[in-house]
């Protein structure tokens, strides 16, 4: 019997129902371990074709009442050779395709994966906290596995090369909206792929999730498309210039240019203004007031602009983490002079923010001292604090007060407080 006849012929019995069930459970058994032909595969509920199939392979009658069967897989590999002259290994591949080497797909899984750890390891940034805790994430909760299953392991070591680029820029400017990189021109330098960073891309998810970590948040990355935008601008990246926006109220403006008329216009009726980063970066606009308080709530400067209109200080509200719109106006308004005032939310984030402007921008703490936390908290009702706790450098007794009381207080508390620092002597 040619062996081209047996190809085209002679598998047609191994395709009937006596045979099906029982050529899948070889093919499993021999894929998990790794072609072995030790040990027995078992039918259970057997049909009367695969009865019949069973007893002609091993030769042993077996009863119509059965509740299962088993066959040596060298029987079965013996019995294919002998009537097709092919072994098991080589009837199932011609049947059905090669067979899966399972243990060795694991160990070049495994391989892979320690290969992608090690690199990423190796970063100047490793010995960072929160770059190990993302590390360490994704490499339990089955991201870095799903990666190299699908061959996308060297996403890794693009994603620590944004995240280093970041840093670096983050290291050298004063502030990172001064230096903000778009993220076409990052995802370029980085990956050498203008779209590597577009919303939905499984490298824009790995770095998120790595920026989310560094700002302290255990959170998972926000869904919103506002939320990861403040996160890439968090670390000196702009998603959208357009949609980087800065609420301020009697900023006033230094030069001759339309943005600049129009910051005039608005301060002259103490009328609230919005700037985009991209105005900010085309007009360049140098506030004219020489000493700027920044808060947090649009409810500070609402009211400021309802009770005071054009006789209140200057006034820039962040609307919870700063923008990079923010971020280049107080810098520019640093570099030109201003002394800036800030406060936050009686809360962690809005601790971590104030600390980062002290650093940044050099900015005084306004009305963020332990002192006048307790006396807001004993002014009503409270919040709980959540989220990781964050120190307060300009004065240690404010987060040692936050983290007794375990309340969180939010500025409006000292609303009227705020509004008589904000008007004009």
């Amino acid at each position: 019997m040619s062996a081209e006849w047996r190809e085209g012929h002679g598998y047609d019995e191994l395709r009937g129902e006596g045979w099906t069930r029982l050529l899948a459970a070889a093919r499993r058994r021999l894929e998990r371990t790794g072609g072995a032909l030790d040990g027995d595969i078992g039918l259970t509920a057997p049909g009367e074709a695969e009865r019949r199939t069973v007893i002609g392979i091993t030769g042993r009658y077996r009863s119509e009442t059965v509740k299962r069967l088993a066959v040596p897989l060298r029987d079965l590999d013996g019995y294919l050779y002998d009537r097709y002259g092919t072994g098991l290994l080589q009837t199932l591949g011609r049947l059905h395709g090669p067979l899966r080497d399972r243990p060795a797909e694991r160990a070049g899984e495994q391989a892979r994966r320690e290969q992608a750890l090690t690199s990423a390891h190796s970063s100047r940034l490793a010995g960072q906290g929160w770059f190990a805790a993302w590390l360490e994430r994704i490499a339990t909760d089955g991201t870095l596995t799903r990666l190299v299953r699908r061959g996308d392991a060297p996403l890794l070591d693009a994603a620590v090369r944004v995240l280093e680029r970041l840093a670096d820029d983050g290291e050298r400017l004063p502030g990172p909206a001064v230096g903000a990189l778009p993220l076409p021109v990052l995802a370029e330098w980085t990956t050498g792929d203008t779209k590597a960073l577009v919303p939905g891309t499984p490298l824009e998810q790995l770095v998120l999730r790595a920026l989310a970590r560094r700002t302290g948040d255990d959170a998972a990355v926000p869904r919103d498309r506002a939320g990861r935008r403040a996160l890439w601008e968090s670390a000196g990246a702009i998603a959208d210039d357009l949609a980087s926006q800065v609420l301020v109220l009697n900023i006033g403006a230094e030069g001759d240019t339309v943005v600049c008329d129009w910051l005039r216009d608005a301060a002259d009726f103490g009328i609230p203004f919005r700037l985009t980063l991209h105005q900010l970066a085309t007009a360049p606009v140098v506030p004219a007031a020489r000493t700027v308080f920044v808060c947090e709530n649009p409810a500070v400067l609402r009211a400021a602009a309802g009770e005071l209109q054009d006789t209140a200080a200057a006034l820039v509200c962040t609307e919870g983490v700063p923008s990079a719109a923010c971020h280049k106006l107080l810098g520019d308004a640093v570099r030109a002079g201003a002394r800036l005032h800030w406060r936050a939310d009686f809360d962690w984030a809005g601790l971590r923010i104030t600390a980062g402007a002290v650093a940044r921008h050099d900015a005084r703490p306004w009305r963020m001292t332990a002192g006048d936390y307790t006396a807001a908290l004993g002014e009503g009702e409270s919040t709980p604090l959540a989220g990781p706790p964050a120190a307060s450098p300009w004065d240690p007794g404010l987060a040692l007060a936050m983290e007794a009381s375990g309340s969180a207080v939010m500025e409006e508390r000292l609303l009227s407080a705020l509004l008589s620092d904000l008007t004009r002597t």
